[in-house]
């Protein structure tokens, strides 16, 4: 397969879909540079920057020449889908999210600066809100941006053989 995505890529959604494994398994692929918006946002404390920074680092980001940025901040989610080349949703069941943030607990990752010890309710009611909340935000800024180039994954397989295949 031989597919021209771009120099800008961000990577959507629900959390536990896998964003930042699928966004450091594309970085292999492409050699672009990959920022994790968790890592931008968060304090290895677990507490945050002000949004006015977030929002001055995100456009900075944003600005560079080329970049794989990972993360939802729905607030945001128009900034990167105006600047991108190529959307990429990992539009999965809220089962597999559930699923995949339980899986992480415990684990060290690249994403955030900490170890999430266990689950937290309020992850869980996110999970949870994302399908009714941030999906239909998502795909009617898709819509709206209809010039860019666009891959929605149902079930990790899926984006796993496209990432393969690439």
């Amino acid at each position: 397969m031989s597919i021209d995505l771009g120099k800008r890529i961000i990577i959507l959604g629900c959390s536990g879909s896998g964003k930042s494994t699928f966004a450091k398994k594309l970085k292999e692929k492409t050699n672009l540079p990959l920022y994790h918006l968790d890592n931008i946002w968060w304090n290895e404390d677990r507490t945050h920057i002000s949004r006015d920074e977030f929002d001055k680092k995100q456009k900075e980001l944003v600005e560079k020449d080329c970049w794989i940025i990972d993360g939802n901040y729905s607030r945001t989610y128009e900034i990167r889908i105006r600047a991108c080349d190529t959307v990429i949703f990992l539009d999965y069941s809220e089962e597999v999210c559930l699923n995949g943030i339980s899986e992480r607990a415990g684990k060290q990752r690249s994403d955030i600066p900490w170890i999430e010890d266990s689950v937290s309710e309020e992850l869980v009611n996110w999970v949870r809100s994302f399908h009714k909340e941030d999906r239909p935000r998502i795909l009617s800024l898709i819509e709206k941006y209809s010039d860019k180039q666009v891959f929605i994954f149902t079930t990790r397989s899926f984006a796993d053989k496209w990432l393969t295949d690439l």
